[in-house]
């Protein structure tokens, strides 16, 4: 796989690609029952999310709290809210911006089925907490010489597509109706060249720099960029594109664009001869 200069290329170029307005990233923190202080081992996951992204790349940031089902109303959304404003403090004592934090709120208490809960009390431990939710600029790309956002007339070896309609869901690796519809496009144009051969590379976002690869919530196993090229891969393979034209690959988090976490969700297809 050759990136070379290519991370770096797309990195410096200007607006222009037409790519949704925002994109999320949220990390929970959670509390022991009845208490609005951060536990230390929260404090260091907490600490390591933060250095993990680009902070000036955000563009506000949403602080929601919650408690569990227990209690009166009125304490739990003091409680929730405690606990909300608790992380908005750490967070900028640690150098993020107060000015991004456009929204602390607490949400009181979440209510629980108990006709269907299987763990009352997981559930209850997962329910005190509070919801740091990133709302990142859209930094997008012009295209470039050997670089597309979809299939052109005329390829050569080692030019790469970053498939402008087949994004994922967070944390799965299903192809929805509209990748599946773009996908047919791209078969259609992978049969018309009949000399070129293609790798398909699933990548992720918005995990730390510290695990390549995620779990999969279709799998549940850590696969997701790879079962993502691997989809795309089955499909196009389904839609009588020749196997033996067809490698895929997972690429992890190795390669991040650091425009979008929308463009980072992504599956590329590098033409080979």
């Amino acid at each position: 796989m050759r990136y070379g200069g290519y991370i770096v290329l797309l990195i410096a170029c200007l607006l222009s690609f037409a790519a949704r307005a925002q994109e999320e990233n949220i990390h929970s923190i959670y509390f022991d029952f009845d208490k609005d202080v951060i536990k230390h081992q929260e404090r260091e996951l907490l600490l390591s999310f933060i250095k993990d992204f680009d902070t000036l790349a955000i563009e506000t940031i949403e602080i929601f709290g919650y408690c569990d089902d227990r209690g009166k109303d009125d304490y739990n959304f003091l409680l929730s809210e405690r606990r909300a404003y608790a992380i908005k403090d750490y967070i900028v004592s640690q150098g993020i911006r107060n000015k991004v934090v456009v929204t602390i709120e607490g949400k009181g208490r979440v209510l629980i089925n108990h006709d269907y809960a299987k763990d009352v009390s997981q559930l209850r431990q997962k329910n005190r907490r509070v919801d740091l939710i990133l709302n990142y600029k859209v930094v997008p790309f012009v295209q470039q010489p050997g670089i597309y956002t979809e299939f052109p007339d005329k390829i050569v070896d080692g030019d790469r597509i970053i498939l402008q309609n087949i994004y994922f869901d967070q944390g799965h690796s299903k192809l929805t109706a509209s990748a599946k519809r773009e996908l047919r496009n791209i078969a259609k144009s992978m049969k018309k060249k009949p000399n070129f051969n293609f790798e398909i590379h699933g990548h992720i976002c918005c995990t730390p720099k510290r695990h390549k690869e995620t779990f999969d919530r279709d799998t549940n196993k850590r696969e997701l960029s790879s079962n993502r090229a691997k989809n795309v891969y089955l499909f196009l393979i389904q839609l009588k594109v020749p196997k033996k034209r067809l490698k895929h690959f997972g690429c992890g988090n190795q390669y991040p664009l650091n425009l979008t976490p929308d463009l980072d969700r992504r599956v590329e297809i590098l033409v080979t001869q």
